[in-house]
């Protein structure tokens, strides 16, 4: 196991050349967000969007498209019908696997809602995707039910669950799962090959299997202002614009949970532990990519 570091994370970003325009930097497709959390379809779009990648489309249902687009004004808005309780639904499934044949990346779960609406939009993207499928939250909820559905996937996939969410993914209880958070995570990326996981905590894992074993990474950079909800979705879209330009999974998930930390203690520096908010973490981000820019060029 290797603790990440600020000068780890160079080489992993995604290179950016002079000549880049929008359709070179990446497209990633937003699946996120339900009436009661826009927020978090807000807050991931906002932190893609922070974190470079060329162009975003984001999916969302017609009953938040209001609150997002008055919100996100960089994004490509796909408004969908939606379930009456305001979620992304099956009958949207059409438009959904239209627009992912665009991606680069694809980013789905965050505020969508625990439904089986969900899981089957989940099923639909896993099975046609092309591109690595970034879940968390809501998504991650589905898929524990629906475990099988990593089993035939033919594309990256990488997850961002916390412990709880973690523990329901895995089957394995809460008190198993923080008594040996690093062996937990190493045994379940060995399992589930093609997945790369970040299980978040204090510390935060970093795996990703193969046939040789598992490859892990801890960051302890971060700290406990960032204990708030709503970070997990700024994390989330701060890999997914990663993957989303090219980087590898297992660097977009590394690079992309130690410049998330380090944004966070930039944000506690400044408004304190206490008084911090996750959207103090995105508006942290340029600093740390511009001190990534400038180490790059050393």
């Amino acid at each position: 196991m290797k603790t990440i570091e600020f000068n780890d994370i160079i080489s992993r970003l995604p290179h950016r050349p002079d000549d880049a325009h929008k359709g070179t930097m990446g497209t990633l497709c937003s699946i996120t967000g339900s009436r009661g959390f826009s927020g978090a379809a807000v807050l991931s779009a906002k932190a893609a969007l922070r974190s470079g990648v060329g162009l975003m489309y984001q999916i969302i249902p017609e009953s938040v498209y209001p609150i997002f687009a008055s919100s996100v004004y960089e994004s490509v808005c796909v408004p969908v019908h939606g379930s009456p309780r305001g979620t992304v639904c099956p009958d949207d499934i059409p438009v959904i696997l239209d627009m992912i044949k665009k991606a680069t990346a694809i980013l789905i779960g965050c505020g969508m809602g625990n439904t089986e609406d969900t899981a089957e939009v989940l099923s639909a993207v896993l099975k046609n995707a092309v591109c690595p499928v970034i879940i968390d939250a809501d998504g991650i909820n589905a898929l524990s039910s629906h475990i099988h559905l990593l089993d035939d996937i033919t594309t990256e996939v990488i997850l961002t669950p916390h412990i709880k969410e973690f523990s329901r993914l895995s089957g394995l209880s809460v008190e198993t799962v923080l008594s040996d958070p690093a062996k937990a995570a190493s045994d379940f990326a060995f399992s589930h090959r093609g997945v790369t996981l970040a299980l978040k905590s204090h510390r935060t894992y970093i795996a990703r299997g193969s046939e040789l074993g598992s490859e892990l990474y801890e960051n302890t950079a971060g700290n406990s202002g960032m204990a708030k909800g709503g970070s997990g979705d700024v994390l989330a879209g701060i890999i997914a614009s990663l993957t989303a330009q090219g980087a590898k999974p297992l660097d977009a998930a590394a690079a992309g949970v130690h410049i998330h930390a380090l944004a966070g203690d930039a944000a506690a520096a400044e408004k304190s532990k206490t008084a911090m908010l996750p959207s103090d973490i995105i508006e942290a981000l340029p600093r740390i990519y511009s001190r990534a820019e400038s180490a790059s060029k050393k």
